[in-house]
């Protein structure tokens, strides 16, 4: 009785050898390195290889070890020092074309990366580095889906010759449109519906007027929330990727806010002033023909007033000709003086654009328009937080026309770091809404190291005591639980490294609280083992009652803790996740350690053989 099939065997042994060799990596102790990628469009192949290391050569920085691995650059390097020199040198030698990044580099041996062993990353409360938590301003990306709108609307009604009386936006986003006729404006409500699902067309009579309301519908004005979020989500991502940050942590939290954790950045003011900057460009044609308004009296209709830098006035086209959307790439270059420049790729649609309005305006002027949303969040009498946001308008360029552009050009009138930041942010591509930062903390690496030893150590204590625990009351049996105990962190350890998981204090926290609820099943058991022998059964038929019967009771304990864990990984955020996400983990190998692994050791000590008594 109690006997095991040979194949139970065998799945203990994969499941030992899983643990093992997965949880393995995280033994061998990262080396300090730099990491270069290539940016949007630029190739990193085995010449950027060599060319990096003959740059860290001739500075006498020793590279322990050079790799391509896919579009990545990894160099080992000896010390910090090295690390934080070669890292600024790269930058400047290889370009923004090529960020390069200080990363902790793994020293898991060949044969175990090959099996696809890699060690856990830690989080930023355990390697240090800073948090952010950004507010993404959802008005105005609902305002300027509005705007757009608007101005396509006015387009349509053009070309289709459909003539109103007039139009104009309220401050509810709404547009309102006035026309002479009942037909035409029911003409124009069917052709503005065709081209426009998304809009709710309402119409009216005001003295005499035949009126039409257009206003967003609410599943409209979510999905573009919605897609706000999801585009400075990738954009913030791309920024980060240009400053050279390795294994960022970049999440949603919330309908309108996303954190971010840039682990081992130490100086926070880099990143900040590029996170919260909301920059993109609009490209207009300068009037020509209004030029004494824009130094005083009344703006025409179709043009807007703006300034240089220096406060000189400007009269510009209302139209854009193409915007920030439009940029596919953007690098620091030189103009025909020697001096700094952003050189811009553009997109088919806005080199169509550049093409057709540079071709029939040659001999006028274009005027390049930087835009700048700057905001901070105040809060009222009440305590309720606000944006308060203010939109910086630049005319940074008037160059006139002297050929035909297509889908490159370059802008001037600037200085050398105003021509890198600029680039960088338009070749990470225009935030859909302003972002801005609600909430920064910094850990420092010495703080985070003293985390790591703590947690360690709250994890060894209380698993030690548990060990103890476990023997002095169960004795042999204690021993059997103890090593399943074991083995259950072991292949915590392992799965959190096979999913490349981030370990977090709160992760930790969950490992520990694993550790006091993978034996509790164990106790289950062997209490009803020895209430089966207090009761008078036979010591083997107390082992297989005491395993069966325990078994529902298991399982509806571990079920409801499994379903605590998953609300809390639902509606909870980066830290409670990463808690949820540990103990879920760890209650589901729990079940296999304590109830599976446990009863074949056990089996193989006593199946088989006439027992009297058990050490219980």
């Amino acid at each position: 009785m109690n006997k095991n099939p040979t194949w139970k065997y065998l799945l203990l042994i994969l499941i030992v050898a899983f643990g093992v060799i997965y949880a393995m990596p995280n033994l061998y102790q990262a080396e300090p390195g730099v990491q270069i990628i290539g940016a949007r469009n630029a190739v990193v192949d085995t010449k950027v290889l060599e060319r990096a290391q003959r740059t860290l050569e001739s500075a006498d920085i020793e590279v322990k070890q050079a790799t391509l691995e896919g579009s990545k650059i990894k160099l080992r390097l000896t010390s910090d020092e090295d690390q934080n020199s070669a890292r600024e040198l790269l930058r400047t030698r290889l370009g923004s074309d090529y960020p390069v990044a200080a990363a902790d580099l793994p020293t898991t041996p060949n044969w175990l990366a090959s099996l696809g062993g890699a060690p856990m990353y830690l989080g930023l409360d355990l390697r240090g580095g800073v948090h952010f938590l950004l507010q993404v301003d959802m008005d105005a990306a609902e305002k300027k889906a509005n705007e757009n709108y608007f101005e396509g609307i006015r387009t349509l009604l053009r070309e289709e010759g459909l003539r109103y009386n007039g139009i104009n936006q309220r401050d509810n986003g709404a547009i309102f449109l006035r026309f002479k006729t009942e037909e035409v404006r029911d003409q124009a409500r069917g052709e503005i519906s065709v081209a426009n699902p998304d809009l709710i067309a309402t119409t009216a009579e005001d003295n005499g007027s035949f009126t039409l309301s257009l206003q967003l519908s609410e599943q409209a004005v979510a999905e573009i929330k919605k897609a706000a979020l999801k585009k400075n989500m990738l954009a913030l991502r791309n920024r980060i990727d240009q400053l050279g940050v390795s294994e960022p942590v970049i999440q949603q939290q919330g309908l309108d806010r996303i954190v971010i954790q840039l682990p081992g950045v130490k100086d926070p003011s880099i990143a900040k002033d590029i996170l919260g900057k909301t920059a993109t460009l609009e490209v207009h044609l300068v009037d020509e023909k209004n030029t004494a308004s824009t130094v005083s009296g009344r703006v025409p209709s179709g043009s807007k007033r703006y300034f240089f830098r220096d406060g000189q006035p400007i009269l510009l086209q209302k139209r854009v000709l193409f915007s920030g959307e439009n940029i596919i790439d953007a690098g620091v270059s030189v103009d025909q003086n020697g001096g700094p420049a952003v050189r811009l790729v553009l997109d088919s649609r806005g080199a169509a654009a550049n093409s057709d309005a540079t071709g029939d305006n040659i001999g006028n002027r274009m005027a390049i328009v930087y835009i700048e949303t700057l905001g901070e969040t105040k809060t009222d009498s009440l305590g309720n937080a606000k944006l308060v946001t203010k939109e910086i308008k630049e005319v940074i360029s008037a160059a006139r026309i002297n050929e035909q552009l297509g889908k490159t050009f370059i802008i001037t009138g600037l200085d050398q770091k105003e021509a890198k930041d600029l680039a960088l942010l338009l070749r990470a591509g225009s935030l859909a809404a302003p972002v801005f930062i609600v909430e920064e903390r910094t850990v420092g690496p010495s703080l985070g190291a003293d985390n790591i030893k703590k947690g360690f150590s709250s994890v060894l204590y209380g698993f030690l005591a548990v060990l103890v625990f476990m023997i002095i009351f169960y004795r042999v049996f204690g021993a059997v639980a103890s090593f399943a105990l074991v083995l259950n962190l072991v292949i915590i350890v392992a799965v959190l490294s096979l999913l490349q998981a981030t370990l977090t204090l709160p992760g930790v926290a969950g490992m520990v609280l694993t550790v006091g609820m993978a034996v509790d099943a164990n106790v289950l058991i062997f209490e009803r083992i020895r209430e089966e022998i207090q009761a008078g059964a036979a010591p083997q038929m107390s082992i297989h009652r005491g395993y069966d019967n325990a078994f529902s009771t298991i399982i509806d304990a571990n079920l409801t803790t499994l379903i605590a864990a998953l609300v809390l990984f639902n509606f909870g955020t980066g830290p409670i996740q990463g808690f949820a996400i540990t103990l879920s983990i760890g209650i589901a190998t729990s079940m296999v350690t304590a109830i599976f692994v446990s009863r074949i050791l056990v089996n193989l000590f006593y199946g088989g053989r006439r027992l009297d008594s058990l050490s219980i």
